[in-house]
């Protein structure tokens, strides 16, 4: 119930939150194109963190940009599942509470 409750909130405050499938930590796949909505745990390293939704907990890259969440934000991250390595979540773009859109680039 919670986790709808939060995809409700979510969709609601969000621009184009009900556009994009949410899905669950749990079924994440290596390599898949993912949405993934939940809360900022805790900042890990300058550039991860680690967002946790009802079903689990997963690892959330953002490359060189600088860390736009806090702890304790409710967010939605669009990205791809790692093909390798630990569980993570390559993130292009990330949705804030505020419904403020932070796109994000790459420079491996």
């Amino acid at each position: 119930m919670k986790v709808m409750l939060l995809g409700a909130a979510l969709a609601l405050a969000l621009p184009g939150a009900a556009l994009a499938k949410v899905t669950a930590v749990e079924d994440l796949r290596r390599g898949m194109a993912v949405t993934v909505e939940g809360t900022v745990e805790r900042i890990t390293d300058e550039d991860e963190f680690l967002l946790a939704d009802a079903s689990g907990r997963v690892l959330v890259y953002i490359g060189s940009n600088a860390m736009p969440v806090r702890d304790g934000e409710k967010i939605r991250v669009a990205g791809r599942v790692d093909d390798d390595g630990p569980l993570e979540i390559y993130a292009t773009e990330i949705t804030l509470e505020t419904g403020q859109t932070v796109v994000l680039s790459y420079r491996y």
